[in-house]
């Protein structure tokens, strides 16, 4: 019977050191994920302060696909589909965010900008997209990475209102254009500007923000404890006397 009791005590104490492992584990991994879009957010600050406009030729610098940099530069919009991002939630609403390609003069490839978010009706059909400006335009703005894919990846949706897709995918967006490559990042225009739909300079609009990945790690760690906790007790409490 003795021998029995151990055996069960080491399977519970098996199972417990596994449950709390996964649980750090994963609060660990929130714990990283607060500070990275804490310094996400601090290096965007940083640059809308400064404003210090850089050439647009920067969106072509591989080593700073990551980053995020203001630029200014001319150009013209390239005459092609617009390219609507699913799943793009503003003030509680659904909707999309439209981009199109625009040829800079300072860059060989094109870039990638966003001209706003428009809303979704109930049916998700869009409102008439305007055309782009014509000519030669002047554009300032934040260069940013794309848009996170995250795990839902799929071919574009070719529409009347352009190409519908959950993730921008650059490899993708360039063999539509026909070109070899296209600009790592993107660019968000000054809302200040007269272009496009609603716009704004937020880099985390449908993602969760550091004090969430904070509390989501809080309760990985509680719950890591509570196990720990629990099997603590269960292991050293008195046991029922045996009566003969």
């Amino acid at each position: 019977m003795r021998l029995r009791h151990r055996y069960t005590r080491l399977i519970g104490w098996c199972a417990a050191l596994l449950c709390i492992a996964v649980f750090c584990g994963l609060g660990r991994w929130q714990w990283q994920r607060m500070h990275e879009k804490q310094a996400m957010l601090d290096a965007v600050a940083a640059v809308l302060e400064k404003r210090d406009a850089l050439p647009l030729a920067v969106a072509a610098d591989t080593a700073k696909t990551n980053g995020y940099d203001w630029v200014g530069g001319r150009g013209r919009f390239i005459e092609a589909s617009p390219w609507l991002l699913d799943n793009q939630q503003r003030q509680g609403q659904p909707g999309v965010r439209v981009f199109r390609a625009f040829q800079a003069e300072a860059l060989e490839m094109p870039l990638l900008v966003e001209m706003g978010w428009l809303p979704l009706a109930a049916n998700r059909e869009l409102p008439r997209l305007p055309a782009p400006p014509a000519g030669e335009v002047m554009l300032s703005g934040l260069l940013s990475p794309p848009p996170s894919q995250g795990l839902l990846k799929g071919v574009p949706a070719s529409t009347a209102a352009g190409y519908w897709v959950v993730g921008l995918d650059m490899g993708v967006i360039a063999k539509t254009l026909a070109v070899k490559e296209i600009a790592p990042r993107i660019l968000r225009p000054d809302p200040a500007l007269p272009l496009g739909q609603v716009r704004d300079l937020q880099v985390l609009p449908n993602t969760l923000p550091p004090e969430k990945h904070l509390g989501y790690a809080v309760q990985w760690f509680a719950l890591a404890f509570a196990v720990l906790l629990t099997a603590l007790i269960l292991s050293f409490r008195p046991g029922k006397k045996r009566h003969e």
